[in-house]
Parts: structure tokens; C-alpha cells; sequence
């Protein structure tokens, strides 16, 4: 049982590192993959009998690094690549790479987020080359077939390898526009499994992030690496007996102040000139470290929200702000700036649950019953609409009236 935990983690944090390093080496995205697999299938062989060894992400490198020597020599005439990779299979184990398997890590990690290639299909590589995941969890994670799932994988292969997608960190003056696309492409994940409650794939877009902050230390990095922690450490209070429990209403001391006392930590340290990741991981930060609902610094959040919606304008960061502004000023500013995005957000059914808050807490009951009943309408998940519902129904209770 020792040995196949042993195993388990270190696929969770040399999966990556040994496939990274057998692209650089084979430039061939699939027996890359293949033979990292392998190698993690003769641990579970050995192991067990020989005992784990003292550093396994070299031992599963040189496995890997074997096994595809072996099908090349088996496969045809590649003089090219054996003499490449000759020197790196001796019997003995190789050097020490903590300083170049990092940056194998983080050429495969901009590699899968490149530009050239459809937003689904840099998701899915992510998951499948750094994360480890399976063509049919990646499938299940998005809700759609396995088949359609591997055909997005072949194709963002034959694109990088059709278009020669270079297999490096992009130059100086390529990083900001790049590393936008690789944090992206990471709260995607991140809020996929946040919102739907799968909990791997939020925890998979931490421990990347984590990796970016580790080999790259770039301040949005920092800021996005912030901003989940603080979000993911409020899981546990995020539902109650099935049902979604407000922020207001959750109970504290369920939080992880492990997980946000290192948001702080890493805000603290990489705090610059502020991007749209940074900001939003002060705002987070403000709740989360307020001990109680009523210390929520409000003001301080909507100043955050008046940077960032200059920054990165959007109607849903003006929607949050609208809510911060009623806290500070009251439910009737919230209100007329709630209703000026009516236009942009129509349909969103965070834009009704919010007007229908902001009406009942202004006593205006039939309308706030109608915004009540749009937001059930148009909330996308059974939890979303079992609460919305209970808030209309304690509405109707209050008002003396029944609904219709």
C-alpha cells in the first residue's frame, strides 16, 4: 500500500516533468506519453521489490528515457534521434536536472497554451501532457464524447507539429502577451471545476500555477495563483446538507487558513504594478480574511472593482462592483447600476439574483419576486436553482403573497 501511494504522488508531481523532458528529447507528443506511462507501470512493478527510490523522478525519467530508445530502435532508421538520445541512456543514472527539467515544464506548458491552437484544444493538452489526465476524465470534465475529446488531442498535436510550433518559452518580448494566454487557459480550469464542484481539475489548476510561479515568478502569475487559493479555500463552506450557502452565511471556521495564509503570503511578495489577476486577488483577499461578514471591507472592494473595470472592462466586473457599491451606499445605488447592464447581461441569471436581492432588501416584493423568478429560469445548475427558489419562496412567505 506504501509503494502504490509512493507511485501515486509521483505521478501527480513528476507526471509532467517526464513527459516534458521526452518531448524536448523525441519531439513525438504520443511516445512521450506512451513511455512515461510505461515507466509509471514498471514502478508499480518494482518497486514494490526493490523499494522506492531516493529521487523517483530521476528513476522514472530514465525509464521513460529507455523505453524510447527501445521503440526507436525498433521502430526504423532514426540515426538522428538515437545519437540524441545515446548519451542520456548509459547504464549509470543521469546528472542532476533540477535546473533543466524545470524548463522542459515550462516549454510544454506554453507550448499547450500557444496562440495557434483553438482555446478547447490548449485545455485539453494542458490536462492530458501536464496534468496526467486521461483522454475519457478529460472527456467527463467537459461533457463531451471520448471520441471528440481525442480527436481535439490529434489535432492540436498535428498543428504544432504541421505548423512547427516551437517547443520553448517565448522571447522577452513575446512573455506578456503569451503569459496571458497560459493564465488563461488555467482559471478556465480552475473555475470548471470551482463552479461544477469537480474538485480535481481546481486542484490540478493550482498545482500548475504553482509550477508557473516556481519557474517563472511573474507578478499576474503571483495574482492568479492568489486568487484561486483564496477561492478554493472556502470549498468546504460553499454548500451545506446539498444545498449553496451564501459567503455572508458561511461558516469560517470551515475555510482553509492554511490555503489563505499562502494567498497572502504570495500576494504580499509579488504584488507590483497591479494587473487584472492581482486586483482581483485583493478583492478575494479582502473577504478572506475578514473574520466575520460584518468586517468585510466593502469600500476598499469597490475601489479594487472601479481598477479593474478600467483595466479590464467587462459587464460582469461591473455587476460585481454594483454589488460592492451596495454595501457602501446602499441598496438603491446598486440597484440603478445593476439595472443600467440589463441590455449587456440579459439572460445571465446572476444579473436577476442580484436585482432580486437588491429589490427585497429595498421592500419592493413584487418586483423583486419577478427577478426571483427569472434568475430560476436561467441558472444553469439543480443547486442554483434549489436556492434561488428557497430565497423566492422565504420572499413570498414574508410578503403575505403567493407566488404565481
Amino acid at each position: 500500500m506504501a509503494v502504490t501511494a509512493a507511485v501515486d504522488e509521483a505521478f501527480r508531481t513528476e507526471w509532467g516533468r517526464v513527459v516534458a523532458t521526452l518531448i524536448r528529447l523525441t519531439g513525438d507528443w504520443d511516445l512521450a506519453e506512451e513511455c512515461a506511462a510505461d515507466a509509471f507501470a514498471r514502478a508499480l512493478d518494482t518497486w514494490p521489490r526493490d523499494g522506492v527510490p531516493r529521487r523517483p523522478g530521476t528513476w522514472l525519467t530514465t525509464a521513460a528515457r529507455n523505453r524510447a530508445l527501445d521503440r526507436i530502435r525498433r521502430g526504423a532508421a532514426e540515426s538522428g534521434r538515437l545519437r540524441q538520445l545515446a548519451p542520456l541512456v548509459d547504464d549509470d543514472p543521469p546528472p542532476d536536472e533540477e535546473d533543466a527539467v524545470p524548463d522542459d515544464r515550462l516549454r510544454l506548458m506554453f507550448t499547450c497554451c500557444h496562440p495557434a491552437l483553438p482555446l478547447e484544444a490548449q485545455v485539453a493538452l494542458t490536462l492530458r501532457t501536464l496534468a496526467g489526465l486521461t483522454t475519457l476524465e478529460i472527456a467527463r470534465a467537459f461533457l463531451v464524447p471520448e471520441a471528440t475529446m481525442a480527436q481535439r488531442l490529434v489535432r492540436a498535436k498535428r498543428k504544432i507539429r504541421n505548423a512547427r510550433i516551437p517547443y520553448r518559452v517565448p522571447p522577452a518580448e513575446l512573455l506578456p502577451e503569451r503569459m496571458a494566454g497560459v493564465l488563461g487557459v488555467l482559471y478556465l480550469l480552475f473555475n470548471e471545476g470551482y463552479s461544477t464542484e469537480r474538485g480535481e481539475l481546481a486542484e490540478e489548476a493550482i498545482r500548475l500555477a504553482r509550477v508557473l510561479v516556481e519557474l517563472l515568478p511573474d507578478p499576474e502569475a503571483g495574482g492568479l495563483l492568489a486568487l484561486m487559493l483564496f477561492q478554493e479555500s472556502r470549498r468546504a463552506a460553499r454548500t451545506g446538507d446539498g444545498e449553496l450557502v451564501t459567503l455572508a452565511e458561511q461558516d469560517r471556521s470551515r475555510w482553509d487558513h492554511a490555503m489563505i495564509d499562502e494567498g497572502v503570503a504570495v500576494l504580499d511578495e509579488m504584488f507590483a504594478a497591479p494587473g487584472p489577476y492581482q486586483l482581483q486577488a485583493a478583492i478575494a483577499a479582502c473577504h478572506a480574511t475578514a473574520r466575520h461578514a460584518a468586517d468585510t471591507d466593502w469600500r476598499r472592494i469597490a475601489d479594487l472593482y472601479d481598477l479593474v473595470s478600467r483595466m479590464s472592462p467587462s459587464p460582469v466586473v461591473s455587476l460585481n462592483r454594483a454589488v460592492a457599491v451596495a454595501e457602501v451606499d446602499g441598496p438603491a445605488a446598486g440597484l440603478a447600476l445593476v439595472d443600467g447592464l440589463r441590455d449587456e447581461l440579459k439572460g445571465y441569471h446572476l444579473l436577476a439574483a442580484t436585482r432580486a436581492d437588491l429589490l427585497r432588501r429595498l421592500d419592493r416584493h413584487e418586483e423583486a419576486r419577478a427577478a426571483y423568478e427569472e434568475a430560476v429560469a436561467q441558472a444553469p445548475t439543480d443547486a442554483e436553482r434549489r436556492f434561488l427558489a428557497r430565497r423566492l419562496a422565504g420572499l413570498t412567505a414574508a410578503s403575505g403573497t403567493s407566488a404565481c
